[in-house]
């Protein structure tokens, strides 16, 4: 009995073999009429997606995503996407799986940002491709993958998530916190590790071979602050003794840049006051947190009376810093 059963096993987790070889092809290596077929199949779910056009989507869409509660809201999301940028294909895969469960894509190339994938098997023939913004330099990816079902060609699966932020990738950000980190800026390291491991994943199938690493460099940088830095931190250089209680990357439109919110015994009122205060800090906030003014377009500040709770809204004053160095 026990070679039947481990045979059944072998059923469920594989798929038989059938006229065509396991394998994947890329870009170019698809065969320009299977290419040009999903190049249409593209053209009409982004018709579709852009214009938030669930009902008319579905007939693009396997059993599975129909039934997905969660399929509503993540095409809403996509649409937004569409309808800020001008997106483009970036890279395309045409796969015939060997596993149903499980299969993988491997890493190809030897540059920085090369990349793995690995998905969910979910029929033999299946068709990924990625899409880009063609412009910015903080893009979000979306991805869409299809499956040939025994009721035709449907997409399996739909994605999105940051590919680049500040105009770099994962691996691009982690490189440049590692040599942050080299000279010291301790701060600024952190914050481009938490920028990396916020697009590490831009889709759930794709995987950087860095991702480990980054994710135990990203941990050390942590704890080196934390063990630094003790918040409340007291700036002794400025004579109202301010408080830094928090340092964190913001998104504006120019990108993500160093936001410091600090607790002032000043009060917000007398603003003429709060940006004397705050002229002083940024004169020596370069030397309490080395490398966090260099480089870069802003440092932002927010100024608290009362310390946030995050529970409810507190009173702040908002001051940029804009550096002479981008």
């Amino acid at each position: 009995m026990r070679p039947l059963l481990f045979f059944a096993l072998l059923i469920i987790i594989s798929f038989q073999s059938c006229t065509e070889n396991t394998g994947s092809w890329e870009n170019g290596q698809i065969s320009a009429g299977k290419r040009e077929d999903f190049h249409k199949l593209n053209t009409q779910a982004f018709n579709y997606l852009k214009a938030n056009d669930l009902i008319s989507l579905k007939d693009l869409l396997s059993k599975e995503l129909i039934d997905n509660t969660y399929t509503e809201k993540l095409v809403g999301q996509i649409s937004n996407h569409l309808s800020e940028d001008n997106y483009s294909l970036f890279d395309e895969y045409y796969v015939v799986n060997k596993y149903k469960d499980l299969d993988t894509i491997p890493a190809k190339g030897t540059g920085i940002n090369k990349y793995s994938l690995i998905y969910p098997g979910t029929m033999r023939e299946m068709y990924i491709a990625f899409f880009m913004p063609k412009a910015g330099k903080s893009k979000y990816l979306i991805a869409i993958t299809y499956a040939k079902y025994d009721y035709g060609w449907k997409i399996s699966a739909l994605d999105a998530g940051p590919y680049t932020i500040n105009g770099k990738t994962a691996p691009e950000l982690y490189k440049l916190a590692q040599e942050e980190y080299n000279k010291s800026y301790l701060i600024d390291a952190l914050n481009n590790m938490a920028l990396s491991y916020s697009c590490v994943r831009p889709t759930d199938i794709w995987i950087y071979p860095q991702e480990a690493e980054l994710h135990d460099f990203y941990v050390k940088l942590i704890n080196d602050a934390n063990d630094k830095y003790k918040f409340p931190f007291i700036i002794n250089e400025v004579p109202t003794k301010p408080k830094i209680i928090r340092v964190f990357n913001e998104a504006i439109t120019e990108g993500s840049f160093p936001e410091i919110y600090y607790q002032s015994a000043i009060k917000l009122k007398d603003t003429t006051a709060i940006k004397k205060e705050n002229a002083l800090i940024q004169k020596v906030i370069g030397k309490i947190m080395p490398g966090i003014d260099r480089d870069k377009k802003y440092v932002l500040y927010s100024v608290f009376n009362k310390m946030p709770n995050g529970s409810s809204s507190v009173d702040h004053f908002d001051i940029t810093q804009q550096l002479l160095s981008n």
